[in-house]
Formats: C-alpha cells, structure tokens, sequence
C-alpha cells in the first residue's frame, strides 16, 4: 500500500508521540503538542466556517509566532494552500500578490496591519482579516485570540488530499517585474523534510530557535522537520542580538537558521559584550560563501557548529550542503573551514 506523503502527517505523529513535551515558547506562552493540537483543530474549524475549501489560499503576515506556526497545520488540516507573505515588502506589493494568489483569507500581526490598511479596498478576493494580537480598538477586523477561542477543538473531517496538491505558494521578489508564485506541492515539501533532517541531524532532543523568517521558503522548511520530530520551537519576533543570546541560554538552543548578515550581527555583538553562551549550537548559513575567517569565528570564538547550506525557492529549498565527513577529520583546521565555506554535498 502507498501512504500519500503528505504534511500533516508530520503533525499527527508530533502530536501522538510528544503530546506532553513543549512545543513552542512564544513571548511569554507556552505550549504542548498536545495543546498546538486543540489550536490547530480549532483554527481548521474557524477556516471551514469562513467557507475555506481545498485549494483555497489562506496568507498570512506575521513575524515567527506561534499563531504563524500553527497556521501552516490549520490552513493544511482543511486541504488550503498556505500563502506566506514577506513582511518587508509595501502595501502595493501585497495588493499583487494577495489578488494574484486569489488570498481568501489573510491573517496578519497587529504590528504589521498598517501595511495592509492602505490598500485593503484594493483587495479583490480577500473576504476576511483576522488579527493577531490586536489590543487596538481602532483596528475594525477581527480579533484572534477571541475568533479561535471561539471555534470547536473537535478534529475536523479531513478532505482527500494527494501528495502532489499544491500546499504552498511562495513569492519570490524576482528581478523584473512583480513577484513570482512558486507552488510547492505535499511531495516536494514533505521529501525536503525528510532529506534536511538528515543532513541537520535533528531530533526530538533539539531546541530551534526561529531566527529565519517563516515566510521565507516556509522557514526553509522548519516548521516541517522540526515538528515531524518533536523538537520544541522558540518564537522569534524580531532580530536582535541580544534577545536571541538571552532565548539561547535560556532554553539551551541547539539548532539556529540565520542569513549571514544575522550571523555577522551577532558576532559583533559577542565579541563587545561576551554574553555566556552554551557551545555547540548549530547555526544553518545560507548565502553567499563567507571567507574562511568568518567560519573560524563562529566556530572558535561561539564554540558553535557552522553549517553552509545552498537552494531555491523552486527546490524546496535545500539543495546542497557543507560538511566535514568522517574521511576528512584528518585535514587541517584551515583547509576544514575553507570546505565548510562552500555549500557544495561533500
């Protein structure tokens, strides 16, 4: 018999397996897989009372929350395509991109809804806003928290889902002209997980720490691998040196993904203020090839692993990856770290 692969999946078995172990720490909260699970069930409730469908497109705009993580299982619970937006783009940007897609319903932080706000008359096929967080009066949309505390914790009847139905579309910022929606099906996905929690070495003992931006490639996949493994999650709403130092120590993070101007930020902040840090945090690069000094300096002066990994959008995204195998521990340091600066399968 042939088990569709297929991402809830990866949800199902976190939840049956780690129903008791943390899931997410966000701004204060903290929950179970076992209490993600009742939100996930009551957000795909919520969304097939707004009449989504499968194959509808569900965005959202959020930094790394948990509302965002549990956004990719509720959207997914139903059959609907998760569309997650760049919080950095302008209003008119998701006016293209949210009529392009044929968005049905946008969720959106409270902090980024005056991106939205300017131009929500624009907005062809979006029928509701939900808001994250919204504490303001002002704002006339409706409130979350409230919303989904509102909605059934009863699993919703699953529709017929193949493993090649599209379950993301993602926006690139191409080089001419507007964005580019690349579809990603269950199967793409789903084997990109299964290959990148190989290569990252995860496990249900790992702490990730969600530096990178969820709406980035769906995180690179994170919220995939990570989940299917039980590893608890910590949310991340904005990049500040500081506050990841002070989240690493604090819940011993073992795994980070990053651009390498994050990564340069936090070493200058390192070596200014020398905060103490756990060694051996592994911290997944992507980008352009850093010289072998920047990888000597996160690995001598952090005492943390540096993996360079390269992809695109189209492949998932991880592609390639750079690592010292066992037939290479021989060579010396230098020539290791020049290895490790190229995201080439080694």
């Amino acid at each position: 018999m042939n088990a569709p692969l297929v991402l809830h999946h990866f949800f199902d078995r976190a939840v049956a397996l780690y129903g008791d172990k943390t899931a997410m720490i966000c701004s204060g909260r903290t929950v179970t897989y076992r209490e993600l699970g009742e939100r996930v069930s009551r957000l795909a409730n919520g969304l097939r009372g707004l009449g989504v469908r499968k194959g509808d497109r569900v965005a959202y705009l959020a930094p790394n929350t948990l509302e965002m993580l549990e956004g990719f299982y509720g959207v997914f619970e139903v059959g609907g395509v998760m569309v997650p937006l760049n919080t950095r783009l302008k209003p008119d940007d998701y006016v293209f991109i949210l009529n392009h897609s044929e968005t049905k319903v946008l969720f959106v932080d409270q902090e980024l809804y005056g991106l939205i706000a300017p131009v929500k008359n624009k907005l062809e096929t979006v029928e509701e806003i939900i808001v994250h967080h919204k504490t303001e009066a002002a704002i006339d949309e409706t409130a979350y928290d409230e919303w989904l505390a509102a909605q059934s914790s009863a699993p919703v009847p699953r529709p017929m889902i193949d493993e090649n139905d599209i379950c993301s579309l993602l926006y690139t910022s191409g080089t001419t002209g507007n964005p580019k929606g690349v579809m990603l099906t269950h199967r793409n996905n789903y084997l990109h997980a299964l290959v990148t929690m190989h290569h990252l070495r995860v496990s249900d003992r790992d702490t990730y720490l969600h530096v990178l931006p969820m709406f980035h490639v769906n995180g690179w996949g994170a919220p995939f691998y990570y989940t299917a493994n039980g590893a608890t999650q910590i949310g991340l709403r904005k990049v500040d040196p500081k506050v990841i130092f002070d989240l690493v120590k604090e819940h011993q993070v073992t795994v980070m993904h990053m651009a390498p101007t994050v990564l340069n930020m936090l070493l200058q902040y390192y070596e200014q203020y020398q905060p103490d840090v756990p060694e051996g945090v592994r911290v997944v690069i992507a980008g352009s090839a850093p010289p072998p000094a920047f990888v000597a300096r996160v690995e001598e002066k952090l005492g943390w692993e540096f993996i360079q990994v390269y992809g695109m959008t189209e492949s998932s995204p991880l592609s390639t990856i750079s690592l010292i195998r066992p037939q290479l521990d021989g060579l010396p340091v230098e020539q290791k770290q020049r290895i490790k600066q190229k995201p080439a399968i080694r």
